[in-house]
C-alpha cells in the first residue's frame, strides 16, 4: 500500500531521529504501513498505541486502519495521515500548552508529586494524563483542562506505567470510568488499584525523618519483617 505523499511530508518525516518514533515512520515510508503485529512481533512494542502516539507527538499525523492479517483475522494498521498532520497540534504547541498546565497545576497543588505526594523541583516533575492514552484515546491527549492533568516524579511515572500497562482495563476492556476510580488516576478518591481490590499508601521519608526510617528499618530487620509488614503492625496498635 503505497500513498502519494508530498516531498514536504516525506523530508520531515525522514527528519525525526527519536527511536521508536523513527522505527515506526521508516518501516512505513518503505512498506505503506505497519500494523499492529509488526509493531509486535518484528520490533517487541507491545503496546502499539504508544508507539504511534510517539510519531504524532513528533508532528507527524497517522490514521487508523483496519487491515486484514496472514490468518484472516482483521487487525489494526497505521498510515500516515498527512492531512491530519496539518491539523494535529504541533511539537512547539504541544510543548507550550504542557509548560501552561504545568504552571497552573503548580500554581493550584505546589511543586509536588500527586502520588508520593513529596515536594519536586519544577524541572524534575512530569506532566502526565491521568487517563492514559491507551484507554481514552486522542480525546486525553488533546486535553487543555489541567483538571485531566497529573504531575509525577520520575519515581511515581515509572510506578504508574508499569501498573497500568498489566492492568486488565489498559489490555483489554479501554474503560474509561475504570481509570476514573483507579488510585493511579485519581490517588485522592479511588476505589481500586489497577483493578484490584486494594489500597495503597506511598510514604517518602526525607530530610531529618531519614534518621526515624533507618531506626525502623532496624526494628523490621530485628523482627525479621518487611518494611511495610511493620509500618501495617504499627498502625494496628496505634488504632487500638
Amino acid at each position: 500500500m503505497k500513498q502519494n505523499l508530498s516531498k514536504r511530508f516525506v523530508e520531515k518525516a525522514k527528519a525525526i531521529t527519536a527511536k521508536r518514533a523513527k522505527t515506526v515512520i521508516d518501516h512505513i515510508l518503505k512498506h505503506g504501513q505497519i500494523t499492529t503485529e509488526e509493531l509486535k512481533s518484528t520490533y517487541g512494542y507491545n503496546h502499539p498505541p504508544r508507539a504511534a502516539r510517539d510519531v504524532r507527538e513528533q508532528g507527524i499525523g497517522l490514521k487508523t486502519i483496519s487491515v486484514v492479517g496472514p490468518d484472516g483475522r482483521h487487525i489494526g494498521a497505521y498510515i500516515f495521515d498527512e492531512e491530519g498532520d496539518v491539523n494535529y497540534s504541533k511539537r512547539a504547541g504541544r510543548t507550550a500548552l504542557s509548560n501552561r498546565l504545568k504552571l497552573e497545576l503548580i500554581q493550584r497543588h505546589g511543586a509536588r508529586c500527586f502520588i508520593y505526594l513529596e515536594p519536586v523541583q519544577q524541572r524534575e516533575l512530569q506532566i502526565d494524563h491521568r487517563v492514559p492514552y491507551e484507554v481514552a484515546g486522542d480525546a486525553t491527549t488533546q486535553s487543555q483542562d489541567s483538571h485531566d492533568i497529573m504531575l509525577l516524579c520520575g519515581s511515581a511515572n515509572r510506578a504508574k506505567s508499569w501498573s497500568c500497562e498489566h492492568c486488565q482495563n489498559w489490555l483489554h476492556q479501554k474503560d474509561v470510568t475504570i481509570c476514573e476510580t483507579c488510585y493511579w488516576a485519581y490517588p485522592e478518591s479511588y476505589n481500586h488499584v489497577a483493578m484490584l481490590a486494594q489500597r495503597r499508601l506511598d510514604i517518602v521519608w526525607a530530610g531529618e525523618d531519614v534518621a526515624q526510617y533507618e531506626a525502623a528499618h532496624a526494628e523490621a530487620m530485628k523482627s525479621e519483617i518487611s518494611m511495610p509488614e511493620y509500618v501495617k503492625q504499627a498502625l494496628k496498635q496505634a488504632l487500638r
